[in-house]
């Protein structure tokens, strides 16, 4: 086996999607490895992890692997890529951490596990919930017999998945419907799988069917009855808007246990031997009892921490420990994420695939659209209601999208995916060839303000370069009105209401946008960017998520804490009423070097807004008052730790102003697009209450 200098690994990383980071900060809490590289196909995506990590970025895996810079890599990619990078890095010496899904089938896992073998490396798969210290307690208890002996187990994952509702669609877990078990199943089958043995599956039933944009469907609710050797297991999956509970429930002959593994909580019950009268109180105070202790020692251990040692970044960190002390000691892997395991996983999701009912094929059109359009994120949820609407106007669209696949199959012969990197301009120019309108409603997701000048400033002036170069007709820029101060509750907002001067006392995204505005209209006035800047208010409807973070902070689908108390009304606007504006933008010759802010009537407030729900869904969604002042300390409680403390560079504290600005305590005057534009945004309270909330399917079901 390969000598590892000094001891130590070098990892690095392929795939710098959200996943990313949550191996990055295990890494490094895991003693022993340094995090050198990452790689990533999107140069701004690598580079931007490379520069907040201060690590090498790369964009080519060959590329990264013949630099021998690292010992053992994280495969983070979509699954369909897994199998091919993952033996194409054992070959090149390298041991690899998979994310689960680990592959597309039992067979391709067994392949991996037989090229590991071969080249005698470790191969290790992420099942990361069984390295959390609560499953491990767990696991000794059935070991050492003190829950008897085992009649049957429950596992759960019951979570809210919001892509099957409000997107994105373009996702390959969105691609299939196996997909979602795929993505899903390994954490419940891992949990099964290690402590039982494999898996005998027996009947499945799936749900609450949900129709895609395109037109399929897919299942919401699995069930599925299995059995490991005397064991009955059953295993629930519910992915609506439902309570969290992500839970192993083990019953035995002399006690029950039940380990929450996504807050990392293992609580047990026992008989006692209480007479008839104290029994129900003994019992109840021991079941009690067991979940203020733990509660107290996971409390405890985040707040020394600083967080770094949640319920999962200890599954992460559980699950390389194990991996990297293999590599280290030059010892066989635990056999929670060893090849063999992963095999078995995989064979019982696949056994249990067999059984999902057979699917109507789609019938796609036929025909080869020819756009005249062009829609920078028009996957996203105002993206799709504005290419819907402009096919129903008879137009075609092209829409920049990073995969095959979008919500626009059942109207292909109007619609072309269309793939280009934003960063390259003979990329840009391909995607403008034959368009007379581009829309450019696109955001970054940064975490400092030199990566958001880089990857939303920046991209904004190079796609509004490419469209003059190409002579477009008309360049419309989503702003938002997140740019505004709304702290005023006695301020009235109007077109003619500018941005802070100085905003760098402000949270990033209401920055950037700002600073884009700023620079599309000097191309305007200096080189004649035929621009109009739209800015949506609170946008709701079908396709857009129950928690919406611009009313409150969500903790669950049952609760959140809203930006304020909550009574007075919010600049709410239907989505379809946002596309219906954006393309007035389009065809109003006078709305040229205009911005207009596209808020609704006032109608509700926050606590309006949640009271409609409950009256309309019969969901009372628990609604506390947020105080502003208090999230404001802190965030600067946060602030310091982070920059202190955890040493993160670039990072920026929005003022008390900015967390004000997020109750939309001003209130906007929308005259002025209904004027120039002729918009005539839903007046009528009841019709907006069933666009709203009664018909968005909010709830999934």
């Amino acid at each position: 086996m390969y000598k590892l200098k000094q001891n130590r690994v070098r990892a690095s990383i392929i795939g710098a999607g959200y996943i990313a980071d949550w191996h990055a900060d295990a890494l490094k809490a895991t003693s022993g490895v340094d995090l050198v590289a990452v790689c990533d196909r999107s140069a701004s995506a690598a580079t931007a992890m490379a520069d907040a990590r201060g690590i090498k970025a790369y964009t080519d895996v060959n590329e990264m692997l013949a630099a021998n810079v690292c010992d053992a890599v994280h495969v983070l990619t979509p699954p369909d890529s897994h199998k091919g990078l993952t033996q194409a890095c054992l070959r090149a010496g390298v041991h690899c951490f998979v994310e689960k899904p680990v592959a597309l089938s039992s067979d391709d896992t067994r392949e991996m596990a037989d090229t590991a073998k071969e080249t005698g490396k470790v191969l290790g798969f992420g099942h990361n919930f069984l390295g959390i210290p609560g499953y491990q307690r767990l696991k000794k208890d059935i070991s050492d017999g003190k829950l008897g002996r085992i009649a049957n187990v429950e596992i759960n994952w019951q979570f809210p998945l919001g892509p099957l509702r409000s997107g994105p669609f373009g996702l390959w877990l969105m691609q299939e419907t196996c997909n979602l078990l795929l993505e899903l199943g390994p954490h419940p089958y891992a949990f099964a799988v290690d402590l039982f043995g494999p898996l005998d599956i027996i009947s499945l039933d799936v749900g609450k069917f949900i129709t895609m944009p395109e037109g399929g469907t897919r299942p919401q609710s699995w069930r599925i009855l299995a059995r490991a050797g005397d064991v009955d297991v059953t295993l629930n999956l519910s992915l609506v808007e439902t309570y969290d509970d992500r839970s192993v429930v083990v019953r035995g002959s002399s006690g029950m246990a039940r380990l929450d593994y996504a807050n990392d909580v293992l609580t047990k019950q026992f008989d006692n031997t209480s007479d008839i009268v104290l029994n129900p109180l003994v019992k109840q105070l021991s079941h009690g009892g067991s979940h203020v202790m733990v509660g107290l020692a996971n409390f405890t251990k985040q707040l020394v921490s600083l967080n770094r040692k949640s319920p999962y970044a200890l599954s992460f960190q559980g699950a390389f420990k194990a991996f990297y002390t293999a590599i280290r000691e030059d010892k066989p892997l635990d056999v929670r994420f060893a090849p063999d395991a992963g095999i078995e996983v995989m064979q019982a999701i696949e056994d249990t695939l067999d059984l999902l009912p057979p699917e109507a094929p789609l019938e796609r059109p036929t025909g080869t659209p020819e756009p005249d359009v062009l829609v920078i994120g028009g996957t996203g949820f105002i993206g799709r209601e504005l290419t819907r609407q402009l096919v129903a106007m008879g137009r075609d669209v092209r829409v920049l999208s990073r995969g095959k696949n979008g919500p626009f199959d059942d109207i292909s012969d109007h619609v072309e995916l269309f793939s280009a990197s934003l960063s390259d301009p003979e990329s840009l120019d391909r995607a403008m060839q034959g368009i007379r309108t581009v829309y450019h409603l696109g955001k970054s997701l940064d975490a400092t303000w030199e990566a958001a000048l880089k990857n939303d400033v920046g991209v904004t002036v190079a796609i509004a370069e490419a469209a003059q170069r190409a002579g477009v007709e008309r360049f419309v820029y989503t702003g938002t009105i997140a740019s505004y101060d709304m702290s005023d509750p006695n301020a009235v907002i109007t077109e003619t209401t500018g941005f802070a001067e100085d905003m760098t006392d402000r949270n990033l995204y209401a920055r950037s946008k700002a600073e884009c505005e700023s620079q599309l209209t000097q191309m305007y006035l200096d080189h004649g960017l035929p621009l109009v800047i739209a800015r949506p208010g609170i946008v709701v409807g079908a396709g857009g998520p129950l928690q919406h973070w611009g009313i409150g902070r969500w903790h669950g689908a049952g609760a959140v804490r809203i930006w304020g108390r909550g009574k007075h009304n919010l600049p709410f606007v239907l989505n379809a009423d946002i596309a219906k504006g954006l393309i007035l933008m389009a065809e109003t010759d006078a709305a040229v070097g205009q911005s207009f802010n596209l808020i609704g009537d006032p109608m509700l407030s926050a606590r309006g807004y949640f009271d409609a729900i409950h009256k309309a869904q019969n969901a009372r969604i628990k609604v506390v008052s947020g105080n502003l002042t208090m999230f404001y300390l802190t965030d600067g409680v946060k602030f310091f730790l982070k920059k202190n403390v955890l040493r993160r560079k670039g990072i920026s504290r929005p003022s008390l102003a900015d967390w004000k600005s997020r109750a939309h305590f001003a209130q906007f005057d929308n005259a002025h697009p209904k004027q120039v534009l002729g918009w005539e945004p839903q007046a009528n309270e009841d019709s907006f209450v069933e666009d709203a909330i009664t018909k968005a399917n909010l709830f999934g079901f």
